[in-house]
């Protein structure tokens, strides 16, 4: 990874399951942030990383991947970007995480999956959401919380 230019250390791992046509996130940690490197252990998942960083010429701006248990794929996500995913597989799915920092509560920031402004082109048009996630602000509403101090560790 070191030379692919990802020299920080990864000091939490976290597991997920959901179930199919469920749509996690978009979750970013702001303060210190926090980077990931995610992999789908099991099914298939449809992935999304935005691009948050608010001095970012590409500020709301997403690109997203088909991860599974068969392509092996992983998905690096840096600090200063939002991360989600929906549950393509019918049997749901196991993701994986090694994250920069640990969690915090109070530094984690959700945004709407179906914010307008981002224009996210979800694979399903039935979704599952959980409450914090279906409640969730646009960008534009929460732009001056995200505040990164790019630490990594």
């Amino acid at each position: 990874m070191r030379e692919l230019g990802i020299d920080h250390p990864f000091v939490q791992d976290n597991h997920s399951h959901s179930a199919h046509g469920v749509v996690r996130g978009l979750h970013v940690q702001a303060g210190g942030g926090q980077a990931k490197i995610v992999r789908c252990a099991r099914g298939r998942i449809f992935d999304v990383v935005v691009d948050v960083r608010p001095p970012s010429p590409r500020f709301g701006m997403y690109q997203t991947v088909i991860l599974d248990d068969v392509n092996h794929r992983q998905m690096y996500i840096p600090v200063g970007f939002a991360h989600g995913f929906a549950v393509l597989s019918d049997a749901g799915a196991d993701v994986t995480y090694r994250c920069s920092s640990y969690y915090d509560a109070g530094a984690e920031l959700t945004i709407a999956h179906d914010d307008p402004a981002i224009g996210i082109e979800w694979p399903s048009a039935q979704r599952h959401l959980s409450a914090r996630d279906a409640d969730a602000p646009c960008l534009a509403d929460i732009r001056d919380a995200l505040v990164f101090g790019y630490r990594t560790g």
